[in-house]
């Protein structure tokens, strides 16, 4: 936590600064990202693995559920709003810890950086994960002989994954990767028809299913559905960087409605083609000789390997920069090595996609997305402390949060406990 004191002296000399300045600037062009480019970066932050687990949320909640996602999807788009309101309180604002410490000074700043990186670390983990069983899927039955010991199945190919990414996780300049994973939007989209064409074309069809209501699986669902919409450590950084940023609002609400709508359909269409028999990831149920399966499974891997490094590039670089060696190459090498074998280890300890994702999302997702946002809203916004409509919609949000996030943390960790 002791990195972001350096940022905090920055952020403090900056403002001081921006007072003294008396002289009136020339008007420079304005420089930025375009309203639609931000929408597609705002989508790709949406688009992640979530995808893959909606129809199993679905499933463990019932029909009733998908009411569940709607919801879900409103209370996050409007705590996205509340932080653009937390970005106009001050212009040197840029990022989502530079409001926690606005709004909560050093303190602030250190406690939304560290659910930030735990979280980071753990999609880092869920990335590995994936590729552990969805390559067993695709070649079932597969061993490696290391120093003499017999690693097979999904172990194998978590270890695999991690000699191919780790070389990515050296590189210090991410420009070529964040350019490629960028087609995570597309990916997703893609993923949505492959599953449709399966149902509809590969003859799996599309069967009615009774359960309209899972009370006891409702936990986990409502945690996966936080999980989908946890954009929000990024909605700062896309903020600032927009050549217009009164625009910000709309981008929200394009990325959300998109979003919702492709969450929508993925997890009605799953669960109509596979009910109470689907897996954490919808993948693992398709057919695995049809070639619009091998294509969703392709398409499934290629964005973890991309992105893994920049997933990890922020941790990294946080532990870096409280070395005393900063600028040394070995040791920069040294610890992101040491990450990713740490994440590996993780992996296999805890190989639980659904719940690893369902914890994610009742801890880390809805205290980023949720509490947070309303907590620095309330804090730097003294006039929505009186009583009003915005103010019973706020502590609504926090009263709802925290009952997600209670329930759905004891439920998910019982369930990763009882797995292992």
């Amino acid at each position: 936590m002791w990195v972001y004191e350096c940022h905090k002296m920055d952020f403090t000399k900056a403002e001081k600064l921006e007072s003294q300045n008396e002289v009136q600037q020339p008007q420079q062009p304005a420089k930025g990202t375009s309203f639609f480019r931000t929408c597609f970066n705002g989508l790709n932050a949406l688009s992640g693995v979530g995808i893959l687990s909606i129809p199993y949320a679905l499933a463990q909640g019932g029909w009733l559920s998908l009411l569940l996602l709607f919801l879900v999807a409103v209370l996050c788009w409007y705590t996205g709003l509340l932080l653009r309101r937390c970005m106009d309180t001050h212009p040197l604002i840029k990022t989502y810890p530079d409001i926690g410490e606005r709004a909560f000074g050093y303190k602030g700043r250190a406690i939304v950086s560290v659910f930030m990186y735990v979280e980071l670390y753990l999609v880092a983990v869920e990335f590995l994960i994936l590729e552990g069983d969805n390559l067993d899927k695709l070649f079932p039955n597969t061993a490696f002989k290391v120093a003499g010991l017999k690693i097979r199945g999904k172990q194998a190919f978590v270890m695999l994954t991690s000699l191919i990414v780790l070389p990515t996780t050296w590189l210090k300049s991410l420009a070529l990767l964040a350019y490629v994973s960028a087609g995570g939007v597309l990916a997703s989209f893609v993923l949505v028809v492959c599953i449709f064409w399966v149902g509809a074309v590969d003859k799996v069809g599309f069967h009615e299913n009774d359960l309209v209501l899972n009370w006891r699986g409702m936990p986990i669902t409502i945690s996966m559905f936080a999980f989908c919409y946890c954009g929000h450590a990024v909605f700062p950084t896309l903020c600032s960087s927009m050549k217009d940023r009164s625009k910000f609002s709309k981008v929200l609400l394009v990325c959300f409605i998109t979003s919702t709508i492709n969450y929508g359909s993925m997890s009605v269409m799953g669960y109509l083609m596979f009910g109470e028999h689907l897996k954490s990831q919808v993948t693992l149920n398709l057919p695995i000789k049809k070639m619009s399966t091998k294509i969703a499974i392709y398409t499934t891997l290629i964005n973890p390997l991309t992105k893994y490094a920049i997933i990890t590039a922020p941790i990294t670089t946080a532990i870096e920069e409280t070395s005393l060696f900063r600028n040394s190459r070995s040791l920069s090498i040294l610890i992101r090595t040491a990450l990713v074998i740490s994440t590996v280890i993780v992996a296999l300890t805890i190989p639980f996609f659904g719940y690893v994702m369902a914890f994610i999302g009742s801890f880390l997702s809805v205290t980023a997305s949720m509490l947070l946002p309303c907590l620095c809203y309330l804090k730097l916004n003294k006039a929505a402390r009186k009583m009003g409509l915005e103010l019973i919609i706020i502590v609504a949000i926090l009263v709802a949060g925290l009952f997600i996030g209670v329930v759905g943390t004891f439920t998910s960790i019982k369930q990763i406990v009882n797995h292992l």
